[in-house]
């Protein structure tokens, strides 16, 4: 309590003290034991009730011990089992997790991890990815702003994710424990395969193949690649110590239309260890059309570049860059990207006016909105020149397609002249603007279609920048260029609305999430958040049929189908309220991706104990980690004091003590005859 509470408290014993006096000694005749009772009493009642009044801070200090916290975590993927390890590493985890002087001196905390990271005590190596990337950021976000040590059994082997000596903090020692047989045994191995999904008809198209070696000398191996009985490639391919890799490059003949399943292999007449990574299938989609999309603009900006990689990341389309008085015929186009048009962009919409090609229109601070009015009816223009900054929000009503929100929210602003922008009634809005976190209600991406024409309408100029920090938050440009596909998706097709719409691969690998999206959509066009979906899938060899109910998210609704075994599926969803239905196929290809490995990734888990300024240790070596984690003095307990303030008058039991001595002086005055 600082000094003018207590100056009050004094105060008011006084107050209490005199008035007390005041009624029962004051020109008293007699002073008996029960006038003291009864005085105590009125005391106590006044002192009470003025402490009330004044409702001082009570502080009570209490003191905890906090200990630095040992996550031990365990890798769950199935690699430790076809490594043979999981019994050693059940057991290295068991000798840690039950230590006695680690629990005294640390928070022991058991983790695993596969595809995902998980608090667990038990584990069943049965995880179908490694992902430790997710390990170190997961630590970052638990621990945050902590100093810790963390013991990581695992085998090293990564199979998705970012490359994780860098991605665990750098001040936080990791000590890996490498469990696995680390005798450099003989193995060829396919590491990699890089190919599109997408080719097309009667061309050729490039396969990029890493090939690895583990042994001791030198060996002639043969590689080849196949479909069916039809060999497409075959070469010789040699090694020796001093040479582990090669890099295959090769073109194939995309002679036939439709998926098309490829066998990469490679083989020597040396016996080896795991000759399952001596051969990995991939996939093809050979389709016989391209989009050609023109992006036409009268000046240089960043967007362009930006535009152009993203929609040709999808091998089905083509960008090509003009200028309006470059365009010499429109007919070879699906279409058009107007890029800031002014009045040099007449002759390319006059032209269009016959042809009626999908156009995506994007204004900026160099656009002629006067122009623009006069050559679209969709919006009505009233701008100034001045420069404004406008943020995006998603529209989640947005009902044309099924796009998700891919944090637009967070991304840099787009500059567009600051005005008026009166939309007319066919038009349908994925993202409004707001002008430095007030929302404008203004439209910002919208979407239209009349008359068989389809529009898109992009209100600022810097895309590029939105690109950019996808990348960063992302880790991959891959959300964002999806994104701009979609649009260039809807505005390639005119096909009319469909009720049902169902999103998925026509391949995929058996250690990948299968998934598959649908979207119902009711007469009105709105999402239905009522349909009732189910999907029937069939499998082609043996005809057996499984029968799933998808599930509703926010914006659409989905089914996981993991566990299914490799082969051909075909499969039906179907909206049992109006028996709409949607059916199409896909094949699992038989590739796991655990069962590459023959040794634990020793040379990583070096690299990421000498990153954390940690050690490496095998499992005959826990007794010394141990020893080591107890000896080390920077990990000490912290005593914490935990102050607890508390207002009087949050304390009812003052009040009940007030009443009952306010009772009791009542009751012992009547019982004496002195009311």
């Amino acid at each position: 309590m600082d000094q003018s509470t207590i100056l009050l408290v004094f105060l008011s014993v006084i107050i209490a003290g005199g008035l007390s006096y005041f009624q029962y000694f004051f020109k008293a005749k007699s002073k008996s034991k029960i006038t003291f009772i009864l005085a105590f009493l009125r005391f106590f009642t006044i002192f009470g009730l003025l402490l009330l009044l004044i409702n001082p801070i009570l502080s009570r200090s209490t003191y905890e011990t906090i200990k630095t916290p040992l996550p031990i975590i365990v890798d769950n993927s199935s690699s430790i089992v076809d490594l043979k390890a999981n019994k050693i590493t059940q057991e290295v985890y068991e000798k840690l997790n039950s230590n006695s002087d680690l629990k005294n001196k640390f928070d022991v905390q058991s983790y695993s991890f596969d595809s995902d990271f998980q608090s667990a005590e038990t584990f069943d190596f049965k995880g179908k990815q490694t992902n430790l990337d997710a390990v170190a950021e997961n630590l970052k976000s638990i621990y945050k702003n902590r100093s810790f040590p963390t013991v990581l059994i695992s085998d090293g082997n990564q199979t998705t994710g970012s490359d994780y000596v860098f991605s665990f903090d750098a001040n936080n020692k990791v000590y890996p424990i490498a469990v696995g047989d680390t005798t450099t045994y003989f193995d060829l191995k396919i590491n990699t395969i890089n190919v599109n999904k997408y080719a097309f008809h009667k061309n050729k198209f490039p396969v990029e193949v890493f090939l690895h070696y583990s042994g001791t000398k030198s060996v002639n191996a043969k590689f080849s690649i196949t479909q069916g009985n039809e060999v497409h490639t075959s070469q010789s391919v040699s090694f020796s110590p001093n040479k582990k890799s090669e890099v295959i490059n090769v073109l194939l003949p995309a002679n036939k239309t439709g998926l098309q399943i490829y066998n990469a292999k490679i083989s020597s007449t040396e016996t080896e260890k795991n000759t399952y990574n001596n051969s990995k299938k991939f996939a093809v989609e050979v389709i016989d059309q391209k989009s050609e999309i023109a992006l036409i603009s009268s000046i240089n900006h960043p967007d362009l570049g930006a535009l152009k990689r993203a929609i040709e990341t999808n091998a089905q389309r083509k960008v090509t860059i003009l200028k309006p008085n470059q365009v010499n015929g429109l007919n070879n186009f699906n279409v058009l990207i107007l890029y800031q048009p002014t009045t040099v962009f007449k002759s390319v919409l006059e032209a269009n006016k016959n042809l009626k090609i999908n156009t995506f229109i994007i204004t900026g601070n160099k656009t002629d909105f006067g122009f623009l009015n006069q050559q679209q009816s969709d919006f009505e223009f009233k701008m100034s020149s001045q420069k404004e900054d406008y943020l995006a929000n998603f529209n989640s009503d947005f009902n044309v397609f099924a796009v998700e929100n891919i944090g637009f929210e967070n991304f840099p602003p787009l500059e567009n002249p600051f005005g008026t922008i009166s939309a007319k009634p066919n038009v349908s809005v994925l993202l409004t603007s707001s002008i430095r976190n007030v929302a404008t209600n203004a439209p910002l991406l919208t979407f239209t279609e009349a008359s068989g024409k389809r529009s898109a309408y992009l209100f600022g100029e810097n895309i590029w920048k939105w690109r950019a920090e996808s990348f960063v938050s992302k880790k991959t440009f891959e959300t964002f260029d999806v994104f701009i596909d979609k649009i260039i998706q809807f505005l390639a097709s005119n096909d009319s609305k469909k009720f049902l719409i169902v999103n998925h691969e026509r391949f995929y690998n058996s250690s990948d999430a299968i998934e598959i999206i649908a979207q119902y959509f009711n007469k009105n066009y709105e999402f239905d958040e009522k349909a009732r979906l189910t999907i029937a899938i069939t499998n082609t060899k043996n005809k057996q049929v499984k029968k799933y109910d998808l599930l509703k998210t926010t914006s659409n609704f989905k089914v996981n189908l993991d566990g299914l075994a490799p082969g051909n599926y075909s499969f039906s969803v179907k909206e049992l309220n109006s028996n709409a239905s949607y059916s199409s196929s896909f094949e699992i290809i038989d590739f796991d991706i655990e069962k590459q490995f023959v040794n634990p990734d020793v040379v990583k888990l070096k690299q990421l104990a000498l990153q954390t300024k940690g050690a490496i240790y095998v499992p005959n070596q826990v007794d010394a980690l141990i020893k080591i984690l107890l000896n080390n003095e920077d990990y000490k307990e912290v005593q914490k004091a935990v102050v607890q303030k508390t207002p009087l008058i949050d304390w009812y039991w003052l009040l009940v003590l007030i009443s009952i001595a306010l009772a009791s002086e009542w009751f012992i005055r009547k019982y004496n005859g002195l009311l």
